[in-house]
C-alpha cells in the first residue's frame, strides 16, 4: 500500500460528499459501511437532510465537528469545488473515489497543495473487506498493488 493511502487510513472522522437516498448509490453504500467499520462518517449532500437515520449536511462547511479527512463520491465536474471547500476547511486528506476522478481534480488538488489518494475504492483498503472488495484485494496483493 503506497504511504498516500496508508496516511489517510490514520483518519477516523470522515466526511463522505454524495451520499444518496439511494442505498445503492456509491456514496451511500460507502457511508454506511464506514459507518459499520468503526469510522465516524458525516454524510454531505445539499438535497438531503437526513442518511441511514444521521443528520446530513449541505457542505462541509456546515459539518459539526471537524473531520480527518473527506471522501468525494459525486461526478467529476463537482470535485474541484469540494476540493476547495475541504481546503477551506483545513481537511488535507482526500479520497477521489473511483468514477469520481479527473485531470481537472487532480489539477485543483495540486494548487490546493492536496495529494488525494485517487482511482481506489476505498472500501478495498478501509478495515475488515467483504464480498467482492475481499476479491479484488487479494489480486492487489498478488500482483504488488496493495
Amino acid at each position: 500500500m503506497d504511504t498516500i493511502t496508508r496516511d489517510f487510513l490514520t483518519a477516523r472522522r470522515l466526511a463522505v460528499v454524495g451520499v444518496s437516498r439511494s442505498p445503492q448509490k456509491f456514496g451511500t453504500l460507502i457511508y454506511n459501511e464506514l459507518k459499520e467499520r468503526g469510522f465516524d462518517v458525516f454524510g454531505v449532500n445539499p438535497a438531503l437532510d437526513a442518511i441511514s437515520g444521521d443528520p446530513c449536511y449541505p457542505s462541509l462547511a456546515y459539518l459539526p465537528a471537524e473531520v480527518d479527512g473527506v471522501v468525494i463520491c459525486i461526478p467529476p465536474a463537482g470535485v474541484p469545488q469540494v476540493l476547495r471547500e475541504a481546503a477551506a476547511a483545513g481537511i488535507r486528506k482526500v479520497w477521489i473515489q473511483q468514477g469520481a476522478t479527473s485531470l481537472e481534480a487532480e489539477k485543483t488538488a495540486r494548487e490546493l497543495g492536496i495529494t488525494p489518494v485517487s482511482g481506489k475504492c476505498i472500501l478495498m483498503y478501509a478495515g475488515e473487506v467483504k464480498s467482492i472488495h475481499a476479491f479484488h484485494r487479494f489480486f492487489a496483493r498478488l500482483f504488488g498493488q496493495y
